[in-house]
């Protein structure tokens, strides 16, 4: 019930904003399932896509993408997202978990913050400059195969700074380029077999309805005050994952030197 529940509440968030999934979802499923970290990031990639597949035709239907930059941001994501995943699953052999979810709430909260950037359109440059969105994108998908968010929050602002769309088709070029990385990395950690199936399905069973009700009632609610909302808890939940991470890690620390102790009196004292 409680993964039911937290699945509506994220997708609900998803379906006004288009931000949130992962940053989110990972937080959750590492304090609360207390799943390891790469099972948890591989978990977040598949219900994420399932959300995104299902929001996308609202927005497509609304022709509220746009074709060039959609194929900009996916030229240069995709390898960075590749690159991030590699690097998480490298870190996640022995015995590095808390590690991985200090580093993941670090990440999580930075790409949460970048929601407070101001925004300043330069339409004449971003025609100009085009071609290095793919260059700006890469990060992007480094981050997002690492921890499976960012593309939400991290994308639009792109967009928003980097091109002359309106922000209303910036949501749903975003959308569509956030369901291209949730597939790619599905499929990847699908074959890693980094995948909790059981939490997965309880999620989409309340995501699901969650990201439908919020797609129907985007249009009536001020997204860009839910946006600093989203934001806010997302930060909130990044810095909780620094602590837990860090919390454990000591603890960790404590119990091997205790362990040390005595063989290290036995060589003083023989």
């Amino acid at each position: 019930m409680t993964y039911l529940l937290l699945g509506f509440v994220i997708a609900l968030a998803v379906g006004l904003t288009g931000i949130g999934g992962g940053s989110f979802t990972v937080p959750a499923l590492l304090l609360i399932a207390g799943l390891p970290a790469a099972e948890a990031v591989g978990t977040t990639f598949v219900f994420a896509g399932v959300l995104r597949l299902i929001a996308a035709p609202f927005y497509l239907a609304s022709r509220q993408v746009h074709s060039r930059y959609f194929r900009l941001l996916v030229q240069g994501a995709v390898p960075g997202l590749v690159l991030g995943m590699i690097a998480l699953r490298l870190l996640s052999k022995g015995n590095n978990n808390p590690v991985i979810v200090i580093i993941l709430g670090v990440v999580l909260t930075l790409s949460s913050s970048i929601t407070f950037v101001p925004h300043a359109q330069v339409p004449a440059f971003a025609r100009k400059n085009s071609s290095w969105l793919p260059w700006l994108a890469f990060p992007i998908g480094v981050e997002s195969g690492f921890s499976s968010a960012g593309a939400g929050a991290l994308g639009t602002v792109l967009l928003l700074n980097y091109s002359e769309m309106p922000p209303s088709q910036v949501v749903g070029t975003d959308l569509l380029f956030g369901l291209v990385l949730a597939i790619v990395g599905s499929i990847v950690h699908w074959t890693f077999g980094s995948i909790s199936t059981s939490v997965l399905l309880q999620l989409l069973a309340g995501g699901i309805p969650g990201v439908i009700l919020g797609c129907l009632l985007a249009r009536k609610v001020p997204a860009r005050r839910l946006k600093t909302v989203v934001a806010l808890i997302a930060i909130c939940a990044g810095l909780q994952l620094v602590w837990a991470g860090a919390h454990t890690l000591a603890a960790r620390n404590a119990a091997n030197t205790l362990k040390l102790a005595p063989a290290f009196a036995n060589t003083v004292h023989p």
